[in-house]
């Protein structure tokens, strides 16, 4: 697992716990099993509305620098 990489729960909350691979390489909430884990996923696998509120912990976006031109 990547570190530095950010992983949020179906409704875009991130997750900032442990975490395990199952068997079948799903990532999931815990250091272990249990009847709390649930499925975990990246940015990008996330659906509309949960992408929307998952962007929020990524803090605005920088606006970029104009570059210089002809010299």
């Amino acid at each position: 697992m990547a570190t530095g990489v950010k992983h949020f729960k179906k409704d875009g909350t991130l997750h900032t716990g442990g975490t395990h691979k199952m068997p079948n390489g799903e990532l999931h909430s815990g250091k272990t099993h249990g009847k709390t884990s649930v499925r975990l996923y990246h940015l990008k696998d996330l659906t509309g509305k949960a992408k929307e509120k998952a962007m929020a912990y990524y803090g605005p976006k920088k606006k970029k620098k104009p570059t210089k031109r002809g010299k």
